[in-house]
């Protein structure tokens, strides 16, 4: 039984000032991926969180974008050099591989389509496409579980406002078409697979008008896994009150 835990942490060096170390202890995930870590090589800061062996993927832009994968368990290999993150010039650090002996796991941070959607077309017509074919392929050898901010809210219920967000970021049609795209690709949803119908569950508040303590939010965080194996999905949850970030750390269960 592997349990997995992603969570955008809107930079390492300030959440390690927020009870990351504690909240981790307290979540105790076998794998943690993390996005948007914010560091270059020379700036990843040094601390204590025993038990894990630490894969890092910057950006090559200072203070941006950037992931890790956190594990306890031993992978067998760990890519942090995909022919995907060449999508974007310079590279953004967005995805990093980690293959295990019965399964896959991607951290991905996606590309957000930007507030004046100047992204958008790369979004649908490469990123999307590319991620999409990245995960076929992965899954046609052994079962993969994805997981990040995928920087789309897929369904009305999964943002507080979807009437006056239809043409904002991360709710656009192009972007859920691509996240639609995924699933239909032989992937499920961890957490609407376990929490079908439930409303107000999101993963990420806008640090204005006091957006998190109202919950108006948004769920862009997944983690999603092969179709396949979606019967030994045990648990699939948010953190909500787990602080630090403005996003939540969300969590998976897999019996694999």
């Amino acid at each position: 039984m592997v349990q997995i835990v992603s969570w955008n942490i809107n930079g390492l060096r300030a959440i390690l000032g927020k009870g990351f170390i504690d909240n981790i202890n307290k979540l105790q995930p076998d794998i943690l991926c993390l996005q948007e870590i914010k560091a270059t090589p020379d700036k990843i800061p040094e601390f204590e969180l025993s038990g894990y062996q630490r894969f890092y993927n910057s950006a090559k832009r200072p203070g941006y974008a950037g992931t890790a994968t956190f594990s306890k368990i031993r992978p067998l290999h760990v890519e942090t050099s995909l022919e995907i993150d060449t999508l974007t010039n310079p590279t953004e650090g967005r995805v990093i591989l980690a293959e295990y002996d019965s399964f896959y796991v991607l951290n991905v941070y996606t590309p957000n389509s930007g507030t004046e959607l100047a992204r958008l077309k790369f979004r649908e017509e490469v990123w999307d496409v590319k991620f999409r074919e990245l995960l076929c392929a992965l899954s046609a050898k052994k079962p993969v579980l994805t997981c990040g901010d995928f920087n789309v809210a897929h369904e009305e219920i999964d943002l507080a406002n979807p009437a006056q967000n239809h043409f904002s970021a991360g709710f656009t049609d192009q972007e859920r078409r691509g996240f639609d795209s995924i699933l239909a690709s032989g992937f499920t949803d961890s957490f609407r697979f376990k929490h079908p119908g439930e409303a107000k569950q999101y993963s990420w508040w806008s640090y204005r008008a006091n957006a998190r303590a109202r919950n108006v939010g948004w769920r862009i965080d997944y983690i999603l896994l092969s179709t396949k194996i979606k019967n030994k999905l045990i648990s699939a949850n948010i953190y909500q009150d787990v602080l630090g970030s403005d996003h939540a750390p969300v969590s998976a269960v897999v019996d694999i």
